[in-house]
């Protein structure tokens, strides 16, 4: 299994963050995985493409907004309420709050049919950390 990167708590940075969140696509991935549940890849849809997809958990792993999980050829994505909470206390619960209020991120959702197999994707690649 390949490990990917993900930033520590103390290292992740509210603009980095902010950026991550600047993205309808994004905010509406936050929105779902907030019900605090693992998700395979192949579980989440979004009016992208599966390559844009990729794109956007990769901004958002890299942000430290979620941790990406790789078990054989799947990946699995969660929130990570918990880091997010301690460096920023209530910067997510604003986020879902506005965003709730105002549905943006409406268009992203998880599969209907969950007897389904999901896609077998692969996580995208991992980035090495930022040198500052």
């Amino acid at each position: 299994m390949r490990n990917v990167w993900h930033p520590e708590r103390n290292e992740i940075e509210v603009l980095s963050v902010m950026s991550a969140l600047s993205d309808p696509i994004r905010v509406g991935l936050v929105r779902v995985l907030s019900d605090g549940h693992e998700r395979g890849w192949g579980e989440l849809r979004a009016p992208v493409a599966k390559s844009t997809l990729s794109h956007h958990l990769s901004v958002l792993r890299d942000a430290g907004v979620t941790r990406t999980r790789q078990e054989g050829t799947r990946c699995f994505v969660e929130l990570r309420r918990d880091d997010l909470d301690a460096r920023f206390p209530g910067l997510l619960a604003a986020l879902l709050s506005a965003a709730d209020a105002t549905d943006v991120g409406a268009g992203v959702g998880l599969a209907h049919d969950t007897s389904v197999v999901p896609s077998r994707e692969r996580c995208a690649p991992a980035r090495s950390p930022r040198t500052r």
